[in-house]
């Protein structure tokens, strides 16, 4: 698969299958994964997964576990155009495709709470930082965040970045036992995607280049 073919196809995941995924395979992901651009070679990123028998234990755990507040803001509290109305529109064609109506607060709340299964998928991981690196290498987080799913697209596996995983950061750090140094930014589901469920034909849109690209 050409670089420019993953890029195009990739897209986040909100149905899984149960196949599961071999601890193997996510080995060979992360650790290709980690030739990802970092600034002064320093790799930030701390990696904690949760795989077979695991899974389930972290789902039990969470049940008990209740919501926390995130230790950063996932959105700038007050979201301005265009990246608003991005982000509603997103969000409108997803719940169209799922058939649920904007009046329908019980059943977008009861979907929002299926990021918390990680949409059903059989592996995962978390992505820290130490709380002392700032916004620079927070980029080489994406930057090794983005090259795993596009290895992952490559093996024939889908992928969803979840932040919504912040609003859990105190559950998630006690049961991956994460030093207190580390603070956990993001998750990744992972696993083989579920083409049945209308949800995974969402393809989120970009703007036209001559809105966000000046040549100087």
């Amino acid at each position: 698969m050409e670089v420019s073919q993953a890029v195009k196809q990739r897209k986040s995941i909100r149905g899984f299958l149960s196949d599961p995924v071999p601890d193997e395979t996510l080995t060979t992901l992360l650790e290709k994964a980690a030739r990802a651009p970092s600034g002064g070679n320093v790799q930030p990123w701390r990696i904690y997964v949760i795989n077979g028998s695991r899974m389930e234990d972290f789902k039990t755990f969470l049940e008990e576990s209740p919501f926390s507040d995130p230790e950063y803001p996932i959105y700038p509290p007050k979201l301005q155009e265009p990246y608003r109305t991005n982000r509603y529109e997103l969000g409108e064609e997803m719940y169209a495709l799922l058939g649920i109506p904007r009046e329908d607060k019980a059943a977008r709340l009861a979907n929002m709470s299926r990021n918390y299964d990680f949409f059903g998928a059989p592996a995962a991981f978390f992505c820290f930082v130490d709380r002392s690196m700032g916004s620079a290498q927070w980029s080489d987080l994406g930057m090794f965040l983005q090259t795993f799913m596009l290895l992952a697209e490559e093996a024939g596996f889908g992928t969803c970045a979840q932040e919504a995983w912040a609003m859990h950061q105190e559950a998630v750090s006690a049961f991956v036992k994460s030093p207190e140094n580390e603070m956990l930014f993001c998750g990744m589901a992972v696993g083989s995607p579920d083409w049945d469920q209308p949800v995974n034909s969402l393809e989120s849109k970009r703007m036209p280049l001559d809105q966000w690209c000046t040549w100087a």
